[in-house]
Formats: C-alpha cells, sequence, structure tokens
C-alpha cells in the first residue's frame, strides 16, 4: 500500500479532532459572548448542546490513539515494563501541560482571578490522567494472564509428573515457554478489549454515588474534585472533568483502538468501521430503552452529568461518529485520485488540536478577549466565532507547515501514528 494512501486512512483520527476543536469553538464564544437574553433562546440551548461533545471525542480519541501507540511499542519487541514506562511518562507529560495552562490562565488573570483555580480540573489534566491509567491497564492485563497461564502449566507440568510417577525436578522457569508466549503475541488484544470496555463501564456505573452518596469528603478539596468535580464550592461543577465519569471516554477508545488493531479489522477494515457503527447506533437505542424504564438503579438522578444511560447514548454517539469521518474520510470528496487528502480545514485543526485549544481560550474568555462578555446578541457572536474560527484555521495551518519542530508542543497528543495496513 502506497505511504499516502496509510496516512489517509489514519486521517479520520485528524478530521475527529477538528470537529472537536469546532465544537468547542461554538460552545465557548456563545458561552463567553451571548448576552443573558440571547441565552435564553433556542439557538443557544442547542449550541450548549452540541458542546456536550469536544471533551468526549478528544478523551475518545485519545484512547484510540493509545492503543495505536502501543501497538507500535508492542511490534517493537520491547519489554512489557518498558512499554508501560514510556506511555504513563507520555500521561504525565499531558498531565503537566494541563498544570502549565491553569497556571497560564492565572498569571493572564492576574487581580481577578481567585487562586484556586490553579488547582481547577481541567480536560487537558484529565487526558494525562487517562492516559496514566491506561498504561497502568495495558501492563497489569497482560501480566495478570501472563502469571494465570504460568500457574496452569505448573499445574499441567505436576499432573503429568504425578501421573508418570516422576518428582519433579526443576523449580518452574521464570517466563513461559517460547511457544505459549507467541501464542500470546499473536492474541493480545481481545483481553485488553474485554478490560478497557469493564474499566469504562465501571467508571460510568460508579459515577452517580461518587458525585452524591459516596463522596470522598475526608480528601482535601483540591484531590476530591478530580473524583467528583468539587473544586472548593462542595457541590459537582458542571465545567470540570473528574476522572468520574470522563476517563471513562478514554477506556472506551483504548478498546475500540484495539479492536481496530485485530488481524481481521486489518483485513477488513470499512467491514469493522461500519459494524462499530451499527455496534454504536444499537447501543443509543439500548441507552434510551434503559433510561425509560420505570424502577431506576440510583438515589439521586442527574441525566445530563452523571447518568450511565447518558454516557451510553455519548459512547454510541461516538461511534457512529467514527464510522462517518472514516467513511468521508476513505471516500470523501476532498481526496486527490491518489487517495490522499489534500487541503482540510477539519484535518488542520485536528493536526494542531492542543495549540489552538490552548491559544483560543485566551481570545474567547480571557482579557483578550476580541468581544465584551455577555453583551452580545447571536449575530455578532456568530461573526466572532467566525472570526475566531478562521484565526484557529491560519495557526493550525502555520503550525503544520512550519519545518521545524518550535511549535510542535506535544505530537504526540495531536497526531496519532500510522497503522500499518494489510499485508505491510
Amino acid at each position: 500500500m502506497p505511504p499516502n494512501a496509510a496516512k489517509s486512512r489514519l486521517a479520520y483520527i485528524d478530521w475527529m479532532r477538528g470537529l472537536a476543536c469546532v465544537l468547542m469553538f461554538q460552545t465557548h464564544c456563545y458561552d463567553s459572548w451571548l448576552s443573558p437574553q440571547a441565552r435564553q433562546s433556542r439557538f443557544f440551548m442547542y449550541s450548549q448542546l452540541g458542546g456536550t461533545f469536544p471533551a468526549p471525542l478528544f478523551l475518545f480519541l485519545a484512547g484510540i490513539s493509545f492503543a495505536l501507540v502501543t501497538e507500535k511499542l508492542w511490534q517493537k519487541d520491547l519489554p512489557p515494563r518498558q512499554i508501560a514506562g514510556s506511555t504513563i511518562f507520555r500521561g504525565a507529560e499531558i498531565f503537566a501541560y494541563g498544570l502549565l495552562f491553569r497556571l497560564q490562565e492565572y498569571v493572564v488573570a492576574w487581580g481577578w482571578a481567585p487562586k484556586t483555580d490553579l488547582l481547577r480540573v481541567d480536560v487537558l489534566n484529565t487526558i494525562g490522567l487517562s492516559m496514566m491509567l491506561m498504561g497502568v491497564l495495558c501492563w497489569l492485563t497482560p501480566a495478570i494472564l501472563l502469571a494465570l497461564r504460568r500457574l496452569g502449566l505448573r499445574r499441567q507440568e505436576k499432573q503429568e509428573e504425578k501421573a508418570q510417577g516422576e518428582h519433579a525436578t526443576k523449580k518452574g522457569a521464570p517466563f513461559l515457554p517460547r511457544s505459549l508466549r507467541q501464542e500470546w503475541e499473536k492474541m493480545p488484544r481481545l483481553p485488553l478489549v474485554f478490560a478497557a470496555a469493564g474499566t469504562a463501564l465501571l467508571i460510568s456505573l460508579l459515577t452517580p454515588p461518587l458525585w452524591t452518596t459516596w463522596r470522598p469528603t475526608w480528601l482535601p478539596w483540591p484531590l476530591e474534585s478530580y473524583v467528583d468535580g468539587v473544586h472548593n464550592l462542595g457541590v459537582s461543577q458542571a465545567g470540570l472533568f473528574p476522572v468520574f465519569p470522563w476517563t471513562a471516554f478514554a477506556f472506551a477508545g483504548l478498546a475500540v483502538g484495539f479492536i481496530l488493531q485485530s488481524p481481521w479489522a486489518r483485513a477488513q477494515e470499512p467491514r469493522a468501521f461500519f459494524s462499530l457503527g451499527l455496534a454504536g447506533s444499537l447501543l443509543i437505542e439500548f441507552a434510551r430503552w434503559l433510561d425509560a424504564q420505570p424502577r431506576q438503579f440510583y438515589s439521586v438522578q442527574d441525566y445530563w452529568h452523571t447518568s450511565p444511560s447518558f454516557f451510553l447514548i455519548r459512547v454510541g454517539m461516538l461511534l457512529v461518529i467514527l464510522t462517518a469521518s472514516y467513511g468521508w474520510c476513505r471516500w470523501g470528496l476532498g481526496q486527490r485520485s491518489t487517495g490522499h487528502w489534500g487541503f482540510s480545514p477539519l484535518i488542520l485543526l485536528g493536526q494542531a488540536s492542543l495549540l489552538v485549544y490552548w491559544v483560543h481560550i485566551e481570545f474567547v474568555y480571557g482579557r483578550v478577549s476580541i468581544l465584551p462578555k455577555h453583551r452580545m446578541g447571536i449575530a455578532a457572536a456568530s461573526a466572532g466565532l467566525l472570526l475566531i474560527s478562521l484565526a484557529m484555521l491560519a495557526l493550525a495551518y502555520f503550525r503544520t507547515r512550519t519545518k521545524g519542530r518550535g511549535l510542535e508542543l506535544l505530537p504526540w497528543l495531536h497526531r496519532a501514528p500510522a497503522m500499518p495496513g494489510p499485508g505491510q
């Protein structure tokens, strides 16, 4: 397969990140600039409804990219501990960027921003924590399964020795026989798919009580905020991104990423993606049915923030968006005859997602906001949104076309590695 074709097959990841950026721009702009009267409109309601997707998209794609990176490290025959150390360090790096972002926001807003803003749980912090947790999961799952196989092998050896009337003379090798290790290396993904999906579901199921009846109030508020998003206000805040439930989207993406790395998905890629889209549609309908049941499992219901039903609906919609993005990037009108994408605004934004996220915040919410906050009508705010979008597109174009790496703050987060195609 030509290199350009292989790259275009992964364009859907950047395209989806770009879509998340556009949804993020409109959410932030209208939230920051619309007047109290305009905020009462149906238009504003729908704009904020679209704002429920950027964070799940970023986290979901972080999980998919994490699976792709882990797969490439496996192909290099690196030891599991080294792979875990590398991926966990990447997560810690992103978490540090999240802290740095909060520090920048505080310095820019010097004089009117409270010091507690330094410890806000922002989406970058949660992406970093998600990646560290995924690194631990990808290390523990194979280690546990190998230990269980080793235990089963030793029991089998003892039974054979007992049947032959021989005494064991070996203490037991510290590693599995080569045949079993090679068998594991050929099929490492299915246990990881179940582990990642199970972790995502568990996080979602634990969210409602951890936000209400099981709140860890015994923790200092900066740590409690990473569990239930209370900040220092004693009540969970809708604008924060605590571990529960947000990291569940990353683990859902991790499961999908490992599915896409399976031999079947590589050999029949279109069928794999459309199967995921179908699964997403079924998941949406199942979640709607679940929410419509007269008996509710939790004593406190908060559909828009903690409900597992709403989590399942969003995961289903993410799967549908994934399929649509793949189809557009594989067969869309923007491709050249070579199968490689030409100019695509969404792909450009996706390739510089961290940079445009970092910069646009100051021009929307910060002191250098290009429009007065909470004073504008819908038309004026829409004009400001168009200006912000074009400016961020120009910034993304400059960043991606700059030959040096000076502006590339965190390429591992921005762009997913190339995924080998069949036969590569």
